[in-house]
């Protein structure tokens, strides 16, 4: 999860910001009647009630954000020469109870279990659910309705640029790249669940994968089937393998360097160590991209099914991108144990070529550098970088499949939701 982040702009700027929206922000006689506490009958207040709620959501938007730390509101945001509006508690009460205000306790967790959410929600129907007062919130922020469904239309628009169905499922290593702060994530993604427009997916496979499908139209998620579990796993094992490709192209240019530099410097051995880490980091590379082709291939036929198409169709043209590229999660499975072996053994393989002695070695005074000179060209050779192919030509494939054939390639897959 994120770090936490309730503001993006240092205090001189919220101060110029709340000064450009109330020009009259430093006249004394108009802020000493705006900073005093509310008094009277509601007439008598409800317009600096009004304004403070409107400067409230103002700031906000400026700022991008929809969870406000009550202490930065009254201390940063609306400070004047030391002092802080003696309403504020009243004006932020009056947002709860008007629902211009959220507490984050009052929204469910997606993220819990089904029993817990179901208890919940009977509570809600019944009436037995005890609402949470403004003074009872222990976590000093509020979150503004208005500004968390803007961030939440927010996240749909940035997906629908990027997808051409109406529905799609991401990580939620993606979905918290979508949003400002673990608050802010959890805040997004219990609005868009309560409102139908997402759905928490966890997967149980070697380890825990979360991630969100979400509707990319006004339609809400109707159903969540098998396919969208492996399509969340298929997906957490890019990110996956992205990672390592980057991880092991350092090591591997870390080692050229290092040879280089041996070389140059005249130590043989340590030249000769650099030369076969970078010619396993190679290899190690070349095939941790061919194995992303294959699972981006398989991706890429997936997700560009039609929106319009019955799912047992989508689930069928699935089953026909696995078996096209003889893939299993099982096979996945696999592929990132031996890459997290490898990133593991390399330490010792170090300290075993670093123990052997120089007279052991044998190459002659040329050996070292002809063979570096070699390995430059093979490894020129040996990085192709990672092709993604277009969606359009996958789709023409034509791959014939029966019914048994699909059910035997779906269970393959074996993702279990947890």
């Amino acid at each position: 999860m994120t770090s936490s982040s309730t503001s993006v702009l240092p205090v001189s700027s919220v101060s110029d910001l709340v000064k450009n929206e109330v020009p009259d922000w430093d006249d004394e006689v108009v802020a000493t009647a705006r900073f005093k506490a509310f008094s009277g009958q509601r007439s008598d207040w409800e317009p600096r009630f009004l304004f403070w709620r409107d400067l409230t959501l103002k700031v906000a938007r400026n700022l991008g954000v929809c969870v406000v730390r009550i202490s930065e509101l009254k201390n940063t945001w609306f400070c004047r020469g030391g002092l802080t509006p003696l309403c504020m508690d009243q004006v932020l009460l009056e947002m709860h109870l008007n629902g211009d205000i959220l507490l984050s306790r009052e929204l469910s967790n997606p993220t819990s279990g089904r029993l817990s959410r179901l208890l919940r929600r009977a509570g809600q129907i019944l009436g037995t659910f005890r609402s949470i007062s403004l003074e009872d919130n222990s976590d000093d922020t509020f979150i503004l309705r208005v500004l968390l469904q803007e961030r939440a239309a927010d996240v749909i628009k940035t997906l629908s640029a990027s997808n051409w169905t109406s529905t799609c499922v991401i990580t939620m290593k993606n979905f918290q790249s979508l949003c400002k702060g673990s608050q802010e994530t959890s805040a997004i993604l219990s609005y868009l669940c309560e409102t139908r427009q997402a759905y928490y997916l966890s997967v149980r496979k070697n380890g825990f994968i979360e991630g969100v499908k979400l509707s990319l139209t006004s339609a809400s998620i109707k159903a969540v089937t098998d396919l969208d579990y492996d399509l969340l796993h298929l997906f957490w094992t890019r990110e996956k393998l992205l990672q390592q490709v980057d991880t092991v192209g350092q090591r591997w240019e870390n080692s050229r360097k290092m040879a280089a530099a041996s070389l140059r410097s005249g130590n043989k051995q340590a030249a000769y160590r650099h030369i076969r880490q970078a010619k396993l980091f190679s290899e190690n590379r070349a095939k941790c991209i061919s194995f992303l082709e294959r699972v981006e291939e398989v991706l890429a036929v997936i997700t560009d099914t039609d929106s319009t198409k019955m799912v047992s169709e989508a689930m069928q043209i699935g089953a026909k991108a696995i078996k096209g590229n003889m893939l299993s999660v099982e096979e996945v499975n696999v592929q990132l144990q031996e890459l997290d072996e490898f990133i593991t053994d390399q330490k010792q393989i170090n300290e075993a070529i670093e123990r052997m002695p120089l007279q052991s070695v044998d190459f002659g005074n040329d050996d070292v550098e002809d063979e570096f000179v070699k390995l430059e060209m093979e490894l020129a050779d040996e990085l192709p970088q990672p092709k993604i192919q277009n969606p359009a030509e996958l789709k023409q494939r034509t791959i014939k499949e029966s019914p048994e054939t699909l059910s035997q390639n779906l269970s393959k897959l074996n993702v279990e939701a947890a």
